[in-house]
């Protein structure tokens, strides 16, 4: 899971966000391939080039409900004179027995049936009488409705070049294709076509196991009264849906309250089922801040390189941040501050990285582009420390929305990128371009 440690920290050292990320990257690792089911496997990452071992379709086979013929016998066939064909009954999907279609006869085809052997081209149902001798048709009647339609005689009023609504074996994939690269991240198309070539299961790296939770004895659940003094517990929510946006499988553990050992034993007892623990609050310099006081001195003497490090960032939201493994095998936790925007902004910048590295992905990082402020005034930012606005863009332009407080949960609902203010601007003035982080 993890092999590299962190790096240990300087507790008067400022660290950027891009050293920070970077101590992060280097400690995770990707999950060890799996074998899974299918559908098990979606949203994973597979780990080994899939090869087709049967062509797509495997036979030659009928795109439309109609009759399967030979091109001379249609050949200038019209209303006023129609080609006048014996039916020899019909082929359906997934029929056995396959009829032959010799001289002045048809075969009764059905969409997805292979073209019987004789046949060279299939005539659709709406070009025939239906074999019911009262002019042009606009489908089959049902077998069971109109059992006489697979015999007797059909009239064909338009010719049908060689291979008209035939599917051609292989014409999708062909036996000994790569169908999927590894890396390849597998959705319902990717799962669909593992299916159709046969494959029940697959390798992959497993979706990580994420469990999230919060700290704080003011924290109350939804739907429960508020005391005095009391908040709803959001942060818990709102990560553990962003692990899951992530690719992630997210567990939510209830607020724990602020004792350092009640902590430390929900997190140990959380172990058994991550792959990586996320907590938030508790991670600054006041009294009651108890995942540093649970987590500081957490390092096993016997398990080098265990324990987490609290740190500073130069950035804005998000300036307390801890990051290190615990426990036999080296989980890795990431400790975020606790105001909600702090906690959100903290996720998508670090922990989603993290998660998308043990996913086995490639890229892990959210897109960026460039985008025009759009505001009523200066966007102004501390000295010294990378920014991170809420956003809303669209069509090349961003605007800020809501003010820089960490707090303000509502402003953080509606945006959907991330301003980034270098740590060497101070002031950010209208029409000037700047780096967005989009989020959506």
């Amino acid at each position: 899971m993890s092999s590299a440690a962190p790096r240990p920290a300087d507790q008067d050292h400022l660290w950027s966000v891009d050293e920070h990320l970077e101590d992060i990257l280097a400690t995770v690792r990707p999950l060890e391939p799996i074998e899974l089911q299918l559908l098990d496997a979606q949203g994973c990452v597979l780990v080994e080039d899939v090869t087709v071992p049967v062509s797509l379709p495997p036979f030659d086979n009928s795109s439309m409900d109609g009759y399967a013929v030979r091109v001379a016998d249609v050949a200038g066939a019209s209303e006023e004179f129609p080609a006048v064909l014996d039916v020899v009954g019909d082929v359906a999907a997934g029929q056995a027995e396959l009829l032959h279609v010799g001289p002045g006869q048809a075969a009764r085809i059905m969409t997805g049936a292979p073209l019987p052997p004789g046949a060279e081209t299939v005539v659709p149902v709406e070009w025939t009488d239906g074999g019911l001798g009262e002019g042009p048709v606009s489908g089959m009647r049902a077998r069971s409705l109109g059992p006489e339609g697979a015999e007797g005689h059909v009239h064909v009023y338009r010719p049908a070049e060689a291979r008209a609504h035939v599917r051609a074996q292989g014409s999708d994939v062909r036996a000994g294709d790569r169908a999927l690269d590894a890396g390849t991240v597998l959705g319902p198309p990717q799962i669909a076509l593992l299916a159709a070539i046969g494959r029940g299961t697959v390798r992959v790296r497993p979706r990580p196991r994420v469990v999230v939770m919060s700290t704080g004895s003011e924290l109350v659940q939804p739907d429960e009264s508020l005391g005095t003094g009391q908040i709803y517990d959001s942060n818990s929510f709102a990560l553990t849906a962003a692990a899951r946006d992530a690719g992630a499988i997210a567990y939510r553990v209830g607020a724990v309250a602020d004792d350092a050992e009640t902590l430390r034993s929900t997190i140990e007892d959380q172990l058994v089922r991550a792959d990586l623990v996320v907590t938030t609050g508790g991670v600054s310099v006041g009294a009651y801040d108890v995942v540093k006081e649970a987590l500081s001195s957490v390092a096993d003497e016997d398990e080098p390189g265990s324990g987490v490090d609290f740190r500073k960032l130069a950035m804005q939201p998000g300036k307390p941040q801890g990051f290190g493994s615990i426990g036999p095998d080296h989980t890795p936790l990431l400790a975020l501050p606790g105001n909600p925007v702090s906690s959100y902004v903290s996720f998508e910048l670090f922990v989603r990285p993290a998660i998308r590295t043990l996913m086995g992905l490639a890229d892990v990082h959210r897109p960026r582009t460039r985008a025009t402020l759009t505001a009523k005034k200066a966007l102004t930012s501390p000295k010294g420390r990378r920014q991170f606005l809420r956003g809303a863009y669209a069509d090349g332009s961003v605007s800020p929305v809501g003010g820089a407080g960490s707090h303000l949960v509502a402003a953080l609902a509606q945006a959907d990128a991330l301003i980034v203010v270098p740590e060497d601007v101070e002031s950010v003035e209208p029409g000037t371009e700047v780096e967005v982080v989009l989020l959506g």
